[in-house]
């Protein structure tokens, strides 16, 4: 069990009171209520996005942090002008969260999330749990006017490194590839708008971004049913060949998943899905919530690198690992701007992609990718 220490921090102007841990995988509670500091960037990130948010609808006032914990997240909340409500089931985490919320506003409830949720509404709902999210996507779902924020770090089952359990959780097929943050990201969010659909609401990402051992998505909400339906025409297959690294994707609730693949010919195809294949981020929100990181944030250079990326890197689904290409190919790896560089010069898009400093995007094939990076020998 790890060890505790009460200190005081302070976060993005934020002072509060906090139980620490030596170790944990997330925020939140297991055994104890503690405080992660490896959070902040994921704190840091929320609170910029609900600046952003408050412009795109101002009629967002409550927000809920639906495990509370500490209570560091809803303080930064309701520092932040919004009515925050923090919620756990421990008495200790509640009396915590609750002298934390003191100096800013708000209130701190000793509530199951999924109990409160089915009894009233709030504006924001941010799901941020010990693992994956899944036990309260239903409650999160019925109790979101506005945005649903989520975090998931149960990144083994997502990825398909842990199958059965993936497609236990996630009703999905996972597949451990080289892009699999970016399979686990697209996963959440494909199971998320499923739920949301089952209530006759469509769930958008406006903001999703993987970071070390969480994935964490944003979801615009809307109560309408022909909206849900478009947001279900966004889901789909992927299809990746072990031999070449090639892959194609396809939309559609039945996967026609091909006995070979079609660029050379291996009959070593492996499909993943149903995954969401649309955008994982809107540009021009993504691009207000990195304008929106200010310098009190102790991850603000990190939380900017990575928002920047997030707003520009292309809509295609599954990114590509510049050093496994290369490896396949039996050359040395490049600069990632300089191999970036090249893709365009060769009239293909292309982009740095967030997942990792190794990570891009282009809709160019693989052997085309080869031909427009050869000279770079």
């Amino acid at each position: 069990m790890p060890r505790r220490t009460e200190m005081e921090v302070t976060e993005g102007g934020v002072t509060v009171e906090v139980e620490g841990a030596r170790d944990g995988a997330s925020e939140g509670r297991a055994d104890e209520v503690f405080y992660n500091p490896e959070m902040e960037l994921n704190r840091d990130v929320t609170v910029a996005t609900l600046r952003a948010y408050a412009d795109r609808e101002p009629r967002a006032e409550t927000y809920l942090d639906a495990m509370a914990a500490s209570g560091v997240r809803a303080a930064r909340a309701a520092a932040e002008g919004y009515e925050a409500t923090a919620a756990d089931v421990d008495a200790d985490a509640v009396a915590l969260a609750g002298r934390n919320l003191a100096p800013y506003g708000g209130e701190a409830v000793e509530r199951d999330a999924n109990a409160l949720l089915h009894e009233g509404f709030f504006d924001v709902v941010d799901v941020d749990p010990y693992g994956s999210p899944m036990p309260f996507a239903d409650a999160a779902v019925a109790g979101t006017r506005n945005l649903l924020c989520v975090t998931a770090t149960d990144t083994a089952p997502l990825c398909g490194a842990h199958f059965e359990s993936g497609v236990r959780r996630y009703d999905a097929v996972p597949r451990n590839t080289e892009y699999h943050p970016e399979t686990g990201l697209r996963v959440l969010i494909s199971a998320l708008v499923r739920r949301a659909a089952a209530r006759d609401k469509a769930a958008t990402p406006v903001c999703s971004h993987v970071s070390r051992h969480y994935a964490r998505t944003y979801l615009e909400l809307e109560a309408n049913a022909t909206a849900a339906n478009a947001t279900l025409d966004e889901l789909g297959f992927l299809h990746h060949c072990q031999d070449c690294l090639e892959r194609d994707h396809e939309f559609g609730r039945h996967p026609d998943a091909p006995d070979a693949c079609r660029h050379c010919g291996s009959a070593r195809v492996v499909t993943a899905g149903p995954l969401w294949l649309g955008r994982v981020a809107d540009p021009e929100f993504a691009a207000t919530v990195e304008a929106a990181v200010t310098d009190d944030m102790g991850e603000a250079r990190r939380a900017r690198a990575l928002l920047s990326t997030v707003a520009t890197e292309l809509d295609t689904p599954a990114h590509y690992d510049q050093h496994r290409l290369c490896k396949q190919w039996g050359r040395p790896a490049v600069g990632m701007d300089e191999f970036v560089d090249a893709l365009r010069a060769a009239g293909f898009a292309a982009s740095r992609a967030h997942y990792s400093g190794t990570a891009f995007k282009s809709e160019a094939t693989v052997a085309e990718m080869r031909e427009a990076t050869a000279g770079l020998e």
